[in-house]
């Protein structure tokens, strides 16, 4: 059974920074670095899940239009561990992050196989 555990999360204000890391196991076979991609969603109260990046095995990256430039995806292939670098964050990123194993690379929580349970991260003004 694959388990994915945020951790990281928290309260900043805005302009700081926060980092986000993930813990996989319950691959089979050493999957996590020979198919997955991984990513992270975000979820504020009201709204759908949206991606906000993800990661393929080789370590190239996409973002959301929303944090490009500010956020930093990377993941250890070696320890399974997935981390989001946050910088420069805004009141607007407040929501839940969720990690994520994503069967492609595509920022949609339509292609998400495993969720974790997320971490709140709020930042205020």
């Amino acid at each position: 059974q694959v388990q994915l555990v945020e951790s990281g999360g928290g309260s900043v204000q805005a302009g700081g920074s926060l980092r986000l890391s993930c813990v996989a196991s319950g691959y089979t076979y050493n999957r996590y670095n020979s198919r997955y991609c991984m990513g992270w969603l975000r979820q504020v109260p009201g709204k759908e899940r949206e991606g906000v990046a993800a990661i393929d095995r080789t370590g190239a990256a996409i973002y959301a239009d929303f944090v490009q430039g500010r956020f930093s995806i990377s993941r250890d292939n070696a320890k399974n561990t997935l981390d989001l670098q946050m910088n420069r964050l805004k009141p607007e990123d407040t929501a839940m992050y969720y990690c994520a194993s994503l069967r492609a690379q595509v920022l949609s929580a339509r292609y998400v196989d495993y969720w974790g349970r997320g971490v709140q991260v709020t930042v205020s003004s």
